[in-house]
């Protein structure tokens, strides 16, 4: 006999405005409870320290994680400089010290080698696993870990502000696996100054803003039911970036059994031109829907769709 599963089968995206001083998971935890959610997970982590978007998928949305954390993000961080830690931000201990303060003009010069597609090695205490463990796991526990670099995208890095000759404030947009930590980090040592993240807010993760964001005391307040629904946006939000492509009922019901679709019929080359001018030379990845609600996340291959996650709403 299959095991019932536990909780109630909402679907949708949530924005949660994330508090300091707790982890992702425990706001997914949290989030899952207050909607006695059958399935719950999030579109990017954030650090502790860390607050702002941080979106969470209930149900069917889940299968759709992967590609909202592959939206661009927008962040704004404080650097304080002048000290170097071991996680790289405020949370970490002292491992250098810095009496050196730079000027607007001297932050100014180096943040076009932060900008673009740059080298960067991942904090130390990050989720990077390494022979199957997370790096953060391996540093609390003592290890000093050879990170590789990476390739990131830095699409744009602006000083925004600098309260104090001790910390300056920059807002950054980029792609996905950039560390703030990191920049922060890297930023000091090219000036000389060393530094770290003091405080850090995401305001953006793809189509999910602070607008639409509501934070874990409004939700507790709201109670369990129809009011929590109500904040919940659609599966697809995640998926704005992806070209869709309208079903018949047919279609949609073939797409659900886990068959492909052909189109081959003359205005199925139209849609299938449409398509293609879209994603241009991608390996091209569409959202199926019928009768305006979503079938499922699809491949195309030639002139057949093949379903890659059926979304079952």
């Amino acid at each position: 006999m299959a095991r019932k599963k536990k909780g109630r089968p909402v679907s949708g995206w949530l924005v949660v405005d994330k508090p300091e001083g707790m982890t992702s998971t425990q706001v997914v935890g949290k989030v899952r409870w207050l909607f006695q959610a059958e399935k719950a997970g999030h579109g990017g982590t954030l650090d502790p320290i860390a607050t702002g978007i941080l979106p969470i998928a209930l149900g069917e949305a889940t299968k759709t994680v992967s590609y909202a954390m592959d939206g661009t993000k927008c962040y704004r961080f404080r650097a304080r400089w002048g000290e170097e830690r071991t996680t790289d931000d405020r949370a970490g201990e002292v491992i250098d010290r810095c009496e050196a303060r730079p000027s607007a003009a001297a932050i100014e010069a180096v943040l076009p080698a932060f900008t673009g597609e740059i080298e960067q090695i991942p904090p130390q205490y990050s989720a990077i696993k390494l022979d199957g463990e997370r790096a953060y796991d391996l540093a609390r526990a003592g290890e000093t870990l050879d990170l590789a670099s990476r390739l990131v995208r830095v699409d744009r890095l602006t000083l925004v502000g600098q309260p104090d000759a001790d910390n300056a404030d920059f807002e950054v947009v980029c792609g996905k696996g950039t560390y703030m930590r990191s920049l922060a980090r890297d930023i000091g040592r090219a000036l000389g100054c060393l530094g770290h993240v003091a405080e850090l807010r995401r305001l953006s993760v793809g189509r999910f803003t602070l607008d639409k964001a509501i934070s874990l005391d409004e939700l507790a307040a709201l109670g369990q039911g129809a009011d929590l629904d109500s904040h919940l946006l659609p599966i697809e939000t995640a998926l704005d970036d992806i070209p869709a492509l309208a079903l018949t009922a047919e279609e949609a019901h073939r797409l659900r059994q886990g068959q492909a679709v052909a189109l081959l019929r003359r205005q199925d080359f139209v849609r299938l031109e449409t398509l293609m001018d879209e994603s241009a030379e991608r390996d091209v990845v569409l959202l199926a829907t019928s009768a305006g609600r979503p079938v499922a996340l699809c491949r195309l291959e030639g002139a057949e769709i093949r379903p890659v996650r059926v979304i079952n709403i």
